[in-house]
């Protein structure tokens, strides 16, 4: 009988790149196909990352639209043009069976957020991939207690704030959760806080690594 570690209440997830694959992939494959310098759209990102089109995005505070305007911008100030929309349709990775499974044991046995740096998808009757992802991904976003997003909170990660606000809601403090994510860069905060963090860049490890944290024996 799995006996779960007592100094844990929650276990706390990104999605992108932690439940699916990373987009940094199709990054990847797409700054190949057009003969652009590798990580270019990272580094896009990464350029004024408090106030760049990406983070407006994921804020809600400016619509797509606006969004492949300024990433063009943005990009080009850089030396390459690349379109918002081109990037936002790489977003869509495939899905890690086995981490989901790692979500329905942990929900047995603690309680299960997801934090994520998102965006308001469009008119759900549109066939687009990003929205096909978001109907795809509905039955595991189910299994969560809550689920903090960027786009509806307006504020994202690294930004403390948003870890507070999935504590909040599942009553618990950080020294009591374990907190999944494919960046660093938000691991970081939330290991000050006292959580105890993982990067998720082979899922396979960091399921490893969930078990130590939790004591649970995952499949």
């Amino acid at each position: 009988m799995t006996t779960p570690n007592p100094e844990i209440r929650a276990v706390l997830w990104d999605f992108g790149g932690v439940f699916t694959s990373s987009p940094f992939e199709a990054f990847e494959r797409f700054e190949r196909d057009h003969s652009l310098p590798q990580n270019f759209i990272r580094t896009v990102n990464s350029t004024n990352p408090d106030n760049n089109a990406w983070a407006k995005l994921e804020a809600n505070e400016i619509s797509r639209e606006t969004f492949d305007e300024l990433f063009q911008l943005e990009s080009e100030a850089l030396g390459h043009t690349v379109r918002g929309a081109d990037v936002l349709l790489l977003l869509s990775g495939k899905l890690r069976p086995r981490m989901v499974e790692a979500l329905a044991t942990c929900k047995n046995h603690f309680k299960v957020g997801c934090i994520t740096n998102n965006m308001k998808p469009v008119d759900l009757s549109q066939n687009t991939p990003a929205n096909r992802q978001f109907t795809d991904t509905g039955p595991i976003m189910a299994m969560f207690d809550t689920i903090v997003e960027s786009s509806i909170e307006g504020v994202r990660k690294p930004n403390p704030r948003i870890y507070e606000i999935a504590c909040s809601r599942l009553n618990v403090s950080p020294t009591e959760c374990v907190f999944l994510d494919d960046l660093g860069i938000n691991l970081k905060p939330a290991r000050a806080m006292g959580m105890t963090t993982i990067k998720v860049v082979d899922p396979d490890e960091a399921i490893l690594e969930l078990q130590e944290a939790t004591w649970l024996q995952f499949p």
